[in-house]
């Protein structure tokens, strides 16, 4: 503990920092544009110290914090000390110059001065729903680079002196199908890191210097709890393999992502060596993106309650090679990154299972399973729709119970689009179902998570569809005998009554009037032997639609009809 810093002023501090980070989520998300924004929430807010490292992040979306990891080092490197003032701000995208993990995300960064002492940083980012690109989304199946996912924003001032550059803003606006969406939005993150800014100015009035002080402290605490949960775990060589389904193009199938976790007293070391090549795809990650899979990972498994902050990277080692799809290099496109991101977590977890059993959780869908349409309505030709939705799906069952339905997992946490907003906004599409998916949680003593049926009717000719998705050849694994769950898919139903399958990850699929698409999510693995799995239970879940009573009977070797026939409550 640092002499200038006390523990219970270090956890009053800790708390502050945290609130400010989540002040700036809410003026981001009230004051945003898009539905993206505004209600998925797409979204991260964070607090950095005056060096540029990260002391508190708001509970949104975990991957972005490899999109927060080095931005103002960044700027740094890029913008003399002396010339960065108090009312500046800077903006960037670009994933192979601390910009992010891929171009949609647009990070704002803003420092901090108290009487022209630099106390801090404040920064958010915001997932927009179109930077310009080969499609409308900005992120296509079939890309080979990552000049045809969109604008690259090399890291620039933004504002000077509290005045916004608004030919920087221009610049944007004119390579996105959809201007008035991004002014919207981009205003909102300016907004956004003008409130962090006046409540981090506000806190240091209090603490003064202690305030500083702290925002080391807390790193410095968070790399000695994290450190001291790794010694707690057995020594040993831990490994696991997955694999994703394809790149989205022709490439080799499929593609593993492997990790040999080693511990050794407070040390943990991740080795990807084995893992495929980059790929001529939008799924390869950058090494930010893959940082911030680990901490995530680490986190959740060694100690959940350690404060999020960049302490924590101190801890582990990464071995990952350049030029692998956990470590890819410029121009690999990386559109579509967030689903080996999610096979990495995958099988971080996989291999942690017999360290941690009681953290570890079967697979789950691991698959940010994407939808966007667009077009134009015929009934107002001057205005272009887009509509991205990531539909959730299954959570692994653990040793302590079922896992959840419909949910996000792992590294994104957005919420989902209701349909009387997407009905109000887009008028491309109805939503016909929106339901779970009988028998796609893995059996076991503990059931898997049930994936998601969400199905569109296109209302007009022309409406374009891109789907990204994964885990429907390799579905999640179950734990201790544990089943499997169920994969995803889309599915394409023509008005004239022919039907097909579409790939995993399909591009500017032309629908018309009458065209549904179907879209199914991954499941999640079970726990434990199915036939262990109290029979009353079994029954709840056929009554409740979550298993049928083939699959009860199969899986389960429960006979419903006679377990209904003994069925009690019990109190």
């Amino acid at each position: 503990m640092s002499r200038n810093v006390d523990a219970v002023t270090l956890e009053i501090v800790g708390n502050l920092l945290l609130s400010i980070a989540e002040e700036m989520g809410v003026a981001l998300i009230r004051s945003a544009y898009s539905t993206n924004i505004k209600e998925r929430r797409d979204i991260s807010t964070a607090v950095f110290d005056p060096d540029g490292n990260m002391v508190a992040q708001a509970e949104h979306v975990p991957m972005h914090l490899g999109s927060l990891l080095s931005i103002i080092k960044e700027v740094y490197r890029k913008y003399p000390v002396d010339t960065i003032k108090q009312g500046d701000m800077f903006i960037g995208n670009d994933p192979y110059n601390g910009g992010g993990t891929h171009l949609p995300d647009i990070t704002i960064v803003a420092p901090v001065f108290s009487h022209g002492k630099l106390i801090g940083w404040v920064a958010n980012l915001a997932h927009h729903s179109d930077v310009g690109g080969k499609v409308p989304g900005s992120t296509s199946g079939d890309a080979v680079s990552i000049f045809q996912e969109g604008l690259k924003i090399p890291l620039t001032r933004l504002c000077q002196g509290g005045k916004v550059n608004e030919e920087i803003i221009d610049f944007v606006l004119a390579n996105s199908r959809l201007p008035g969406e991004r002014y919207g939005d981009l205003n909102a993150q300016i907004a956004s890191n003008r409130v962090g800014m006046k409540r981090l100015l506000e806190a240091y009035a209090i603490y003064g210097d202690l305030l500083v002080d702290s925002m080391y402290e807390l790193q410095d605490y968070a790399e000695r709890r994290l450190r001291a949960g790794i010694a707690k775990l057995p020594d040993g060589d831990y490994e696991f393999t997955d694999y994703m389904d394809d790149a989205g193009v022709a490439s080799p199938n499929p593609i593993q992502i492997s990790v040999k976790i080693s511990i050794r007293g407070k040390k943990m070391d991740l080795d990807f060596t084995g893992t495929h090549q980059q790929v001529e795809g939008p799924i390869n990650v950058t090494y930010n993106g893959l940082l911030a899979t680990v901490f995530y990972a680490i986190k959740a498994l060694v100690d959940p309650e350690i404060p999020s902050n960049a302490g924590i990277y101190r801890v582990f080692n990464i071995i990952a090679e350049p030029g692998l799809i956990v470590n890819s290099q410029n121009p690999a496109p990386v559109g579509a990154r967030i689903d080996t991101c999610m096979r990495v977590a995958d099988v971080i977890f996989g291999a942690m299972a017999p360290v941690v059993p009681e953290r570890a959780i079967a697979g789950c869908n691991s698959s940010c399973t994407t939808a966007v349409f667009s077009g134009n309505s015929p009934t107002d030709k001057e205005d272009f729709y887009v509509y991205l939705e990531t539909i959730a799906g299954g959570s692994g069952a653990s040793m302590h119970g079922d896992g959840l339905n419909g949910v996000q997992v792992h590294l994104t946490n957005t919420s989902n689009l209701p349909i009387e907003a997407l009905e109000m906004e887009f008028p491309l599409v109805l939503v016909r179902e929106y339901s779970l998916i009988t028998d796609s949680g893995g059996a076991g003593e503990h059931r898997g998570g049930q994936g998601i049926c969400r199905t569109f009717e296109a209302r007009f000719d022309n409406v374009s569809f891109t789907g990204l998705g994964d885990r429907q050849k390799f579905q999640p694994w179950g734990l201790n005998e544990g089943k499997e769950g169920a994969g995803g898919q889309y599915y394409l139903y023509r008005k004239d009554g022919s039907t097909q399958t579409l790939s995993s990850k399909c591009t500017e699929v032309n629908l018309r009037a009458g065209d549904i698409i179907e879209i199914h999510t991954p499941g999640a693995g079970g726990y434990g032997d199915p036939r262990k799995r109290n029979p009353n239970q079994v029954l709840v879940d056929v009554i409740e639609n979550k298993v049928s009573e083939g699959k009860a009977l199969e899986l389960y070797g429960v006979n419903v009809k006679r377990v209904k026939e003994n069925y009690q409550i019990v109190k």
